[in-house]
């Protein structure tokens, strides 16, 4: 490898994207057209720097498979960045399994980076956690374990184990600043206000206030009966229940919760549950179907009891109720979650992250659009949309992942 090459590699390493062109930005070799688009990627151009890496690819010959490698890396962490979390994970881990083949255990690290990075983007923790384990990041320089830290505290975050994600942040906060890339600091310092910044309301006995994660954590660690309506699941100390996929049957609850120790009408919870404007007969007895359901969901949690009115909630191994809501009002809040990481984010990303259809995403979008919540930029396949963050607040319980003991 020529000076030019060394001497652009190491910029990109440092941070210096400037740099890496103005030794190779007239080059059209396999390995300048690689660094050239590496570098357009650290420069916010990801088309052109996608454009750049297929065309080095292309270029390396059969015996160049490591570099091939490299690049597949590359357009992994493109497409990571821009979104595209339909793009294929096996590629990715083929080439990682060639790099660590092949002794660069560096670049086979940072693949394994992304590909944990995409499990905590759609929520599937437990494999994350199994891929990182398999991980040992002493060896390797400041930056990549930066990179690592943050993995970890980005699973920690979403399991709401906030002392250790907190440890994970101060290391990588060391490891970003012995490495002198200010991008990577300015990363971890975005990712330390999750612990910061209210993330859920408590709502019980008619007040209200703000809580941060760790006072989220202490409060599904007690005794309390909580009924969460950041994920749609009630819970105590000893279990929990989601109904996440009974929209009914949370509705229900959350109405006898929030109106603890008192009772709510039959009219009342047919509105709120139903939607209903006026309540008839067949309501009623819908009401009493779905009541019974409820009771049997939370048998060993509580009872639903009837009073001359309606129905109460009666905790069985708690002595209070609380009501866990969102830290803002919003119908459409798990979208907007996703979306103010401050990436751009296509449909079908949003979809696979959130679990639903894409076509359910694509009507939430144009509804959030027609307020001025959120804009897509570009047009088909490459549309994209994005939003400015909520200010002061986090949204790190909107996101698809599951709470602990689920």
């Amino acid at each position: 490898m020529d000076s030019l090459i060394t001497a652009a590699a190491r910029a990109l390493a440092a941070g210096d994207p400037l740099g890496a062109l103005n030794r190779v930005a007239l080059r059209d070799d396999p390995p300048a057209l690689a660094l050239r688009g590496i570098a357009m990627a650290q420069l916010g151009d990801l088309a052109k720097a996608k454009s750049l890496l297929k065309a080095a690819a292309r270029g390396f010959g059969p015996r160049e498979a490591v570099s091939r490698a490299r690049c597949v890396v590359a357009e992994a962490e493109i497409a990571l960045v821009s979104r595209d979390l339909t793009w294929p994970a096996k590629a990715l881990q083929a080439a990682r399994q060639t790099l660590d083949d092949h002794g660069d255990r560096l670049n086979a690290a940072h693949a394994g980076y992304l590909g944990i990075r995409r499990l905590l983007l759609i929520g599937r923790l437990d494999q994350a956690e199994r891929m990182l384990a398999e991980i040992d990041p002493a060896p390797f320089p400041a930056a990549l374990r930066a990179s690592y830290e943050l993995v970890v505290a980005g699973i920690e975050i979403r399991r709401l184990r906030t002392r250790t994600a907190r440890a994970a942040l101060l290391r990588a906060r060391a490891a970003a600043i012995q490495s002198g890339i200010s991008a990577l600091t300015a990363e971890v310092e975005s990712a330390s206000l999750a612990l910061e910044q209210p993330a859920a309301r408590l709502v019980g006995r008619g007040e209200g206030r703000m809580l941060l994660l760790e006072d989220v954590e202490s409060l599904l660690a007690s005794s309390s009966f909580v009924v969460d309506g950041c994920r749609h699941v009630v819970r105590n100390a000893r279990q929990n229940v989601s109904l996440a996929r009974r929209p009914v049957l949370f509705s229900l609850v959350l109405a006898l919760a929030q109106a603890w120790p008192g009772d709510v009408s039959r009219g009342d919870l047919i509105l709120k549950a139903f939607r209903a404007r006026r309540a008839d007969e067949s309501h009623r007895a819908r009401l009493r179907v779905e009541v019974g359901r409820l009771r049997k969901m939370l048998r060993t949690m509580a009872d639903v009891r009837a009073t001359e009115q309606g129905f109460s909630l009666v905790p069985r191994n708690s002595r209070d109720v609380v009501v866990l809501a969102r830290p803002v009002d919003e119908e459409h809040a798990n979208v907007l979650a996703l979306l103010t990481d401050g990436e751009a984010w296509s449909s079908s990303a949003l979809a696979l992250a959130l679990g639903a259809s894409q076509r359910t995403v694509q009507r939430t979008l144009d509804s959030l659009a027609s307020t001025g919540k959120v804009r897509s930029l570009g047009r088909g396949r490459a549309r994209r949309w994005v939003t400015p963050p909520v200010p002061g607040f986090t949204t790190t319980l909107l996101l698809p992942a599951p709470l602990p003991g689920d």
